[in-house]
């Protein structure tokens, strides 16, 4: 006689960033290079505006890891250029303007801060839990105020940032969710952080709309499983694709320099 087990086997869970949710949802091609085939395709030529946000993101974590009484405009040129990223850039006259540039955007945006503060976080990853989802991401800076925990992120692109981009932005909406079960301690304001331009647009999320975003979650998650074809989502989009040249559907899109983003 077959002994049952006395306990169902565990409910695999499907392990995933924000950023691979959005991978899928932007295109599901995409999705197949990037997370499934082995090996991946190779990529295009790295692209300066990715150069230059991880410049900026690296410097302003460094900028947190010195003594407070350190963190002084004075010390910005050398951690920028101890995090510069030089890829993409087009000759080294467009690479010293995008340096000079980043470094305004980075002495106007530290005028702002408070040298004391101690953030929760920089660059902290938080992961959370459901019944179908081990989820887990890495957030820019989680502040401490007073009663709540809020998620800052940093934006470097050319376009501005509005209070609907804070709202519908998934991934901040999960960072959330997950450094208040990391923290335990609420967290439901996030905020963009557009450097560019000094603005600053933030969400107070409730639990409803928290809940929201993790549904969503969950149905991407649960569409990706079920998928078998991964279909290209042809577009504008595909100019800037790193796969361009390896989808059959994308790689007639007009293919863009690796710098024009920061032109």
């Amino acid at each position: 006689m077959e002994q049952l087990g006395l306990f169902a086997a565990p409910r695999r869970l499907f392990t995933c960033t924000p950023s691979k949710l959005g991978s899928y949802e932007d295109c599901p091609r995409r999705y197949r290079y990037t997370y499934v085939d082995r090996p991946a395709p190779p990529k295009g030529p790295p692209w300066a505006h990715n150069s230059l946000g991880a410049s900026v993101h690296t410097a302003l974590k460094n900028w947190y890891s010195l003594e407070p009484d350190r963190r002084r405009p004075e010390a910005l040129p050398t951690l920028l250029k101890a995090t510069w990223v030089r890829e993409g850039y087009r000759d080294e006259e467009q690479e010293l303007q995008v340096y000079r540039r980043a470094l305004a955007w980075l002495e106007s945006y530290i005028d702002g801060l408070d040298p004391t503060d101690e953030p929760v976080g920089v660059e902290r990853t938080v992961a959370a839990r459901t019944d179908t989802l081990a989820l887990s991401g890495r957030v820019d800076r989680i502040d401490d105020r007073g009663d709540e925990l809020v998620i800052v992120d940093y934006k470097t692109g050319r376009g501005g940032v509005s209070e609907d981009d804070a709202r519908g932005s998934r991934a901040l909406a999960l960072y959330a969710i997950a450094t208040a079960r990391v923290f335990r301690k609420p967290c439901r304001r996030v905020e963009l952080h557009h450097l560019p331009t000094g603005t600053v647009a933030a969400f107070d999320h409730t639990e409803a709309s928290l809940d929201r975003h993790l549904r969503r979650a969950e149905e991407t998650a649960a569409d990706i499983t079920a998928d078998t074809e991964f279909p290209a989502r042809v577009g504008p989009q595909c100019s800037w694709c790193d796969y361009r040249k390896t989808c059959p559907e994308g790689s007639s899109s007009t293919p863009r320099d690796p710098w024009t983003a920061v032109e």
